[in-house]
């Protein structure tokens, strides 16, 4: 019967095998021998520092975990955690990043929405994470966060000024139409209105978004794997804005946001693109508001879009309205509005094939896109094509 060699053994003759191989080199080279194991040993440290110098613009030896790394935008790392990455994902990368704003009790909905993105797409290509609180994050935040990912992430606070409520507005007006939605019994009527504001005006200008180019918000949970890099298909199609779900807005939040618009438009004309999407946003040429809007939780958009002169002109105006607090103007609608008035139609994409939900409302893939992204919802629940959605809407434009 044949003697079965223990794990410890085999492992023991190996390594003696290798440490055999070691000297013998070194009678043959001298040099060799003089880079003993703790001079290799110290060469890797130097590789792995110098690697990290490089993807990174800070000071590792000084570095105490006090400070979040600055990622370079034109080295991603492509394989950090050892997963297998085909050379095509290794070797290009959209200047993109994803962004979260939360705050310290969102931890739950903010690990669940990070887990999802890394399973389904981001433990493949890497790209970085911008989390954004009006207040510090606290160190179990941060530690519980970064777990989550081997890519770059970085924890912003973000200015008073860009997030509370500017001085000039009337609170007294702004109270009565709070009260006025909670008598209404609107959802969220008392809230919300800095982060709408926020999401609107000034997250894209964020230090920390600054060097970046396109972003993914993705507050929401995940059903299918995404096998493709959809910054790069945003970037290669030309396209400015990406979204999923479409649905109607509840009027009484923004009786007179449509009215601010067309004042825009009218003393504006120049930022009015030719090929626009009017026609998703009004079914009488602009005359009326049919509420229409491309829901903001899921979006992957251009900011320079944003930054750009026609944006910064909207929303000025509508900021200098007050509508974000005598309403409760939603940065769904804002930019929904945006995108349809100032891009061509056909840089606004619909991602069919991005299975999501967020509570109460889901989007599944159907067909070769369910099975190709494997996903994990069901084709006959989806939100699509029910009454209030305005998927039909947006489709029938592109209908010859």
């Amino acid at each position: 019967m044949p003697t079965v060699m223990s794990p410890r053994r085999l492992v023991a003759i190996t390594l003696a095998v290798v440490v055999s191989l070691h000297i013998l080199i070194g009678f043959i080279r001298e040099d060799y021998l003089q880079l003993s194991l703790y001079t290799i040993r110290q060469q890797l440290v130097i590789a792995q520092k110098t690697w990290l110098q490089q993807n990174y613009t800070m000071d590792f030896d000084a570095f105490n975990g006090t400070t979040d790394p600055q990622p370079r935008i034109d080295l991603m790392p492509a394989n950090v955690s050892g997963l297998a990455v085909s050379p095509a994902l290794a070797t290009r990368r959209a200047n993109a990043t994803f962004v979260l704003l939360c705050r310290n009790n969102d931890l739950k909905g903010v690990i669940s929405s990070i887990r999802h993105v890394e399973d389904r797409f981001n433990r493949k290509y890497k790209y970085p994470w911008v989390l954004l609180n009006e207040q510090p994050f606290t160190d179990e935040f941060k530690t519980r966060v970064r777990i989550l990912t081997d890519a770059p992430i970085q924890f912003g606070q973000i200015s008073p000024d860009d997030w509370y409520q500017p001085a000039w507005i009337d609170e007294k007006r702004a109270e009565q139409g709070r009260l006025a939605m909670m008598r209404q019994h609107i959802i969220y009527a008392g809230v919300y209105r800095n982060m709408c504001r926020f999401n609107s005006g000034f997250f894209f200008q964020h230090e920390l978004l600054q060097p970046y180019r396109y972003y993914w918000r993705p507050d929401v949970t995940y059903f299918c794997d995404v096998d493709y890099d959809p910054f790069l298909f945003m970037q290669d199609n030309d396209k400015v804005y990406g979204w999923t779900l479409s649905l109607l807005e509840w009027q009484p939040t923004i009786p007179t946001l449509w009215s601010a618009v067309r004042e825009f438009m009218d003393e504006h004309p120049e930022y009015v693109s030719a090929n626009n999407s009017m026609e998703f946003l009004s079914d009488n040429g602009g005359l009326n508001y049919n509420l229409c809007h491309f829901w903001s939780n899921f979006e992957i958009a251009d900011m320079d879009f944003w930054r750009g002169d026609a944006y910064q002109a909207f929303f000025k105006h509508l900021d200098s309205k007050g509508g974000f607090y005598y309403e409760r103007w939603g940065d769904a609608p804002v930019h929904s509005m945006a995108a349809a008035l100032f891009a061509r139609k056909d840089q606004i994409h619909f991602f069919s094939d991005m299975g999501y939900m967020h509570p109460p409302f889901q989007h599944c893939p159907y067909g070769s896109e369910w099975v190709k992204g494997r996903c994990s919802c069901n084709p006959q629940d989806s939100f699509d094509y029910q009454p209030a959605s305005c998927l039909r809407k947006f489709q029938g434009m592109f209908k010859s």
